[in-house]
């Protein structure tokens, strides 16, 4: 390994890097702009829930039923209707996703001590929110029934719950990381998967090959350039994150920005290698694309639990190196973790980026095919 013909690569990549202010652009502004799209875009959080009221008791108790929905912040109260026929119409139009339907006994069962039956009726063509506003109507009826009975009985168990890493429950506070990690994938390899093609489809690597410069000191050459735009990336989405959308960074910087290195190593790899494999920048943007994007955002534990999915899909995730970066920048995010928790995540990194760098140094031949 030669240090100056290494250099001399980077000097000359980073020179035509400053000739196409197009990708420099593209380097630096797409993983704001796709932070800044996807972190407001994507939200699994059930707030404001349109809500139709048929009170057919009208009473004090049943409107304070009603109040406590309200307060709750998770369901909106849109109308109250005076008759069953509009139920249908409303959920049938898309203008509520939740009615529900007070009987006429209501306040008299609770003076009597009966039990009461109360309808709710939930749009269910969005099954995630249709299962959100279930509960969240189950434990407001539940907490209403303890504010009715305080003074009747003492609950033999009394739950004191607690909730870490994430106690506000925000969808945003583990997505914003995942998004991250995501970014960090498709840029990574979209950045390096041009270089080499552009050298085969300028004319300019047969230059490249009559010098004496090895495959590994080419490769680092066209990789380092990049792996510091990337750090650069990294530093930006991580301000954004903290800044913009208020998630609290527990863990240390220091400790994001060494995995980070370690995972945009193995994607800048990856893009070398397919960058040398198609010798075409169209064909390699397109692979660099659909290798990266899909894996890391359906089977990395982005927003789909890995434990939920088929079998088959989960022995697969252990390939994707964003299940490991996804793991691990979490874990630093919400928990802040240390080194010696992320050992298994960083160590399979680095494995994954040196068997990349080692597959792309044995693809390339210094010969005109």
């Amino acid at each position: 390994m030669n240090i100056k013909r290494t250099y001399a690569i980077v000097r000359k990549e980073i020179i035509q890097i400053r000739r196409d202010p197009l990708s420099l652009t593209f380097a630096f502004l797409l993983p704001a702009v796709m932070l800044f799209l996807y972190g407001y875009a994507i939200s699994l959080d059930v707030n404001n829930i349109k809500t139709i009221i048929y009170d057919r008791d009208k009473s004090k108790l049943s409107r304070e039923f009603v109040d406590m929905l309200t307060q709750s912040g998770y369901f909106s109260v849109i109308k109250y209707i005076d008759s069953q026929k509009e139920i249908d119409r409303y959920l049938d139009a898309g203008k509520a996703s939740v009615a529900i339907s007070i009987p006429y006994d209501f306040s008299r069962n609770i003076k009597s001590g009966k039990m009461i039956q109360l309808q709710a009726i939930v749009d269910g063509t969005d099954s995630n929110n249709a299962t959100i506003s279930s509960g969240y109507i189950s434990v407001i009826s539940e907490m209403y029934s303890q504010k009715l009975n305080r003074n009747k009985f003492t609950p033999l168990i009394d739950p004191r719950i607690r909730i870490w890493y994430n106690s506000d429950l925000k969808s945003r506070n583990f997505i914003i990381p995942g998004l991250i990690a995501v970014i960090m994938a498709i840029i990574a390899a979209l950045l390096t998967s041009l270089c080499i093609a552009r050298e085969w489809e300028r004319g300019t690597m047969e230059q490249l090959i009559s010098t004496p410069i090895k495959s590994p000191e080419l490769i680092l050459g066209k990789l380092i350039p990049y792996f510091l735009i990337g750090l650069i990336d990294v530093f930006v989405s991580v301000v954004l994150s903290v800044y913009l959308f208020k998630i609290p960074l527990r863990g240390s910087f220091f400790l994001l920005t060494f995995v980070s290195s370690i995972f945009l190593f193995g994607g800048l790899g990856l893009g070398i290698l397919i960058s040398i494999s198609t010798r075409s920048q169209l064909l390699s943007s397109q692979i660099a694309m659909i290798s990266t994007f899909l894996p890391a955002f359906l089977l990395s534990g982005f927003i789909f639990s890995i434990f939920n999915m088929p079998k088959i899909l989960q022995i697969i995730t252990y390939i994707v190196p964003a299940r490991y970066f996804v793991s691990a920048i979490k874990a630093i995010y919400l928990k802040g973790s240390g080194f010696h928790f992320l050992l298994y995540d960083i160590l399979l990194l680095i494995a994954y980026g040196l068997i990349v760098f080692i597959l792309a140094n044995k693809k390339f031949k210094k010969r005109i095919l």
